[in-house]
């Protein structure tokens, strides 16, 4: 079978390709990136859940910052189109974790998140973080929403909406570069850590994907449509892998 990207692009919610546009377009224009080898056969896959047919299309990168920039698309049927992105850093650099997701449906754009979520030991974002998040033009969301009952690694700087208009949906692209290019500015700039304090690095992280496989709608999802094994697998492997230290 004879795989089309464009297939899984041409039946997504525009806002959903929109935004990936903006991820990518941001890592190219400040990172020099290669390729990411994701395990084989996980790049792009199809199954079904309950009937409807369920699509997923992988794209990873990665740079002298990041161990690990993951973009994924997918789509359950023509109901309801998904786009998560995660950026893993290398442990050798302190800098915290971005995240990114949007959930769209018939009625449009049920959930929007980004933050930048700190790995350091005091689990704090930087002063240069900080400063230049607070530095950002104030937007008003109309409908915020409640983080989940694991979301104790999210920042102060956690944005999750449901955005009730298209000005609203524009906005929240615009805050989502905002985060990407402060993350992509700090990051050229930061220094290589020493061995000691790597380990803390990598216990951040650690945590971090701990508390995100906890999200038991992503996981039933994926046992639903591919089996409890395959759903463990793409869960530690693909969406959520730890560092090597």
């Amino acid at each position: 079978m004879v795989v089309s990207s464009s297939d899984l692009k041409s039946r997504l919610h525009p806002i959903i390709n929109e935004l990936a546009e903006i991820i990518v377009a941001t890592w190219q224009e400040n990172l020099s990136l290669s390729v990411y080898e994701l395990p084989e056969g996980l790049g792009y896959v199809e199954g079904k859940l309950e009937g409807e047919r369920l699509t997923i299309q992988n794209r990873c990168y990665q740079s002298r910052e990041f161990r690990k920039m993951h973009l994924e698309l997918a789509k359950v049927g023509n109901n309801l189109d998904i786009l998560h992105c995660v950026m893993f850093p290398n442990i050798e650099y302190p800098l915290p974790m971005f995240g990114c997701d949007i959930v769209a449906g018939k009625a449009g754009i049920s959930a929007a998140i980004v933050d930048l979520s700190a790995t350091n030991a005091e689990k704090i974002l930087s002063t240069d973080y900080q400063q230049r998040l607070s530095n950002l033009e104030e937007i008003i969301f109309t409908d915020k929403r409640d983080l989940p009952t694991w979301g104790d690694i999210f920042s102060p700087f956690c944005l999750f909406i449901r955005p009730n208009s298209e000005e609203e949906e524009k906005l929240f692209l615009k805050r989502v570069k905002d985060y990407l290019t402060i993350h992509c500015q700090v990051a050229n700039q930061s220094k290589p850590l020493s061995n000691n304090e790597k380990l803390v690095y990598f216990e951040g992280q650690k945590n971090y994907c701990l508390q995100q496989q906890k999200n038991d709608k992503t996981r039933r999802v994926l046992e639903k449509s591919f089996g409890v094994e395959w759903a463990e697998n793409y869960m530690n492997s693909v969406l959520f892998d730890l560092p090597s230290f």
